[in-house]
């Protein structure tokens, strides 16, 4: 049987395309790497997605110790996620580097990075060359910012309001949204007090929230003055209130010295050893003495490691001698306490002088619905600090509350930083995207269909807020799209109403910083993960 083959038909030649319009073929790995990428990023964006706006839901995360976190704090959800792919891992720094910048935003930076990357894909497959997208989506970013800054509302900050309505805008998105009443007056005031007029920033540092179990969070409150963490130490029966307070803080030991290798002393005599424990009672009653000397009536003392930081012989001298005692006084708490009393840590008994200690007009234990507080109020020389005392029934509730009242310091921080506002609810991103539109029929090129891509992808915002409000994202998004051709710049989508209505007049609204800081670094981190076109694993 003989087999009988066509003849080869010439193919005609494919027309050489260059410049510009030549589309982009991208071989093999370059290309897998790619989306590989793409699609571990995106993971990371859906995992968070539901999480966004006042709708969202909650996460309950499990970590390696067994304790379990219930959050819908973007930076919290991710900063617990395991992330083991690369590209999924900058999504997380990406987070994070949000939390840092504007300490808000940090859900929906991830949502427009995987919005992004998704645009950036379609782009890919159509063979347009990913460094045109990168620098494409650069300049729309730029473009996005400038059409941000156009709408935005300058504030003054002494307009106590306006703050107040920024701060219960970021706490109505958190599990404790119906307390924000409570804690958004107590983040302003926390902010304005470190404010001075020229200031463009504030230390947050210089904010302490000290957490207690015990009583509800309406009992949060801000002190006026410093409130400590840990209790006042009565094993000896000392005392729990001292008016006039001259306080010191000690970072030495009030506890018999012992040297620093492992020794066994063997006492054949029951006088030598009345001797040792004689020895030792003398070394701390001087030690007490030379404390009282001073003036000093409130001690602070330091956490030790090696041993015991204070023991009951010096405390009942301390007793004896009418001071008040405070131990484990963490490491890190010594800077926060030294400026916000103005008395200096002392390491050696021989310094510790009346110019070292920090004066207050009360020094006193309370005992709020059955948790002991330790307060310091009328403190002289006051550094800029403030202490907030955060309540709650249980560890779970109370752990989120910091996280809430941390995100409306920092919103009203951003404030500080860049002094305009915007709408929320998806106005601004609806606004930018079709400016963006509109740019882009300007442009030629690839750069055109780039342009229209990122637009499109803003609208991820609008669309997910719809969506975990349980409306209609299709319908909400068109008549959204629709009220601003008609020149309503801030229609938003109104999530308690479940309709369109003026954001503004709804009191929904946030710093311009948050919006701005979201697009850019998301788009940077987009750009870079385009770029990236082989993956090594080092040695």
């Amino acid at each position: 049987m003989t087999s009988v083959t066509a003849p080869a038909v010439p193919r005609a030649p494919l027309p050489s395309t260059s410049g510009a319009n030549k589309s982009f073929n991208d071989r093999g790995k370059p290309m897998e790497v790619r989306l590989s990428n793409l699609i571990a990023a995106k993971a990371i964006s859906d995992a968070v997605r539901t999480s966004l706006g006042p709708r969202g839901m909650d996460k309950m995360i499990q970590t390696a110790k067994g304790e379990v976190l219930v959050t819908n704090d973007g930076a919290t959800i991710l900063r617990n996620i395991q992330a083991l792919h690369p590209a999924s891992k900058m999504l997380v720094d990406l987070s994070a580097a949000q939390d840092v910048e504007a300490g808000d935003g940090t859900t929906s930076v991830v949502v427009l990075a995987g919005s992004l990357l998704g645009a950036a894909e379609k782009m890919l497959q159509k063979g347009i060359h990913p460094t045109i997208i990168a620098e494409s989506f650069l300049k729309a970013s730029a473009k996005a910012v400038e059409f941000l800054t156009e709408i935005s509302t300058p504030i003054d900050l002494n307009d106590r309001n306006t703050l107040l309505r920024v701060a219960s805008t970021s706490l109505n998105s958190k599990i404790v949204s119906q307390y924000s009443s409570t804690l958004a007056p107590i983040a302003v005031s926390a902010v304005t007090r470190l404010v001075t007029p020229t200031s463009s920033n504030v230390d947050l540092r210089d904010i302490r929230i000290v957490k207690k179990v015990g009583g509800t969070i309406e009992d949060t409150e801000l002190i006026d003055g410093v409130v400590l963490n840990q209790n006042v130490v009565v094993a000896a029966g000392g005392p729990t209130r001292i008016e006039k307070a001259k306080i010191g803080l000690i970072q030495f030991h009030l506890s018999a010295p012992k040297p620093d290798m492992d020794n066994t002393v063997v006492i054949n005599d029951y006088r030598q050893m009345d001797k040792v424990i004689k020895e030792g009672r003398t070394y701390l009653l001087n030690i007490c003495k030379k404390i009282k000397k001073s003036g000093c009536n409130v001690l602070l003392i330091q956490k030790s490691i090696l041993r015991d930081a204070v023991d009951d012989t010096s405390l009942t001298f301390l007793k004896r001698l009418n001071i008040l005692a405070v131990k484990d006084v963490e490491r890190d708490e010594i800077d926060f306490l030294t400026k916000s009393l103005g008395c200096k840590p002392v390491a050696d008994i021989e310094a510790f002088t009346e110019d070292k200690l920090g004066y207050a007009d009360l020094v006193e234990e309370m005992n709020n619905d059955g948790v002991k507080v330790v307060k310091i109020t009328g403190v002289k020389n006051r550094g800029r600090t403030v202490s907030i005392l955060a309540m709650s029934s249980n560890q779970l509730v109370l752990d989120e509350c910091e996280r809430s009242i941390h995100d409306a310091l920092c919103v009203v921080r951003c404030l500080v930083k860049k002094r305009a506002l915007i709408g929320g609810g998806g106005a601004p991103e609806i606004h930018v995207s079709r400016m963006l539109s509109q740019y882009a029929q300007a442009l030629t090129g690839m750069e055109a269909y780039c342009f229209q891509a990122y637009a499109d992808a803003l609208e991820v915002i609008p669309t997910t807020l719809a969506e975990n409000a349980g409306l209609n994202p299709i319908a909400i998004v068109t008549e959204l799209r629709n009220r601003h051709a008609l020149g309503e710049r801030n229609a938003g989508i109104n999530v308690r109403k479940g309709q369109i209505s003026n954001i503004l007049e709804e009191d929904v609204v946030q710093p311009l910083l948050v919006s701005t800081s979201a697009l850019e670094l998301a788009t940077e981190t987009v750009t870079l993960l385009l770029k990236i076109d082989d993956y090594v694993q080092a040695r």
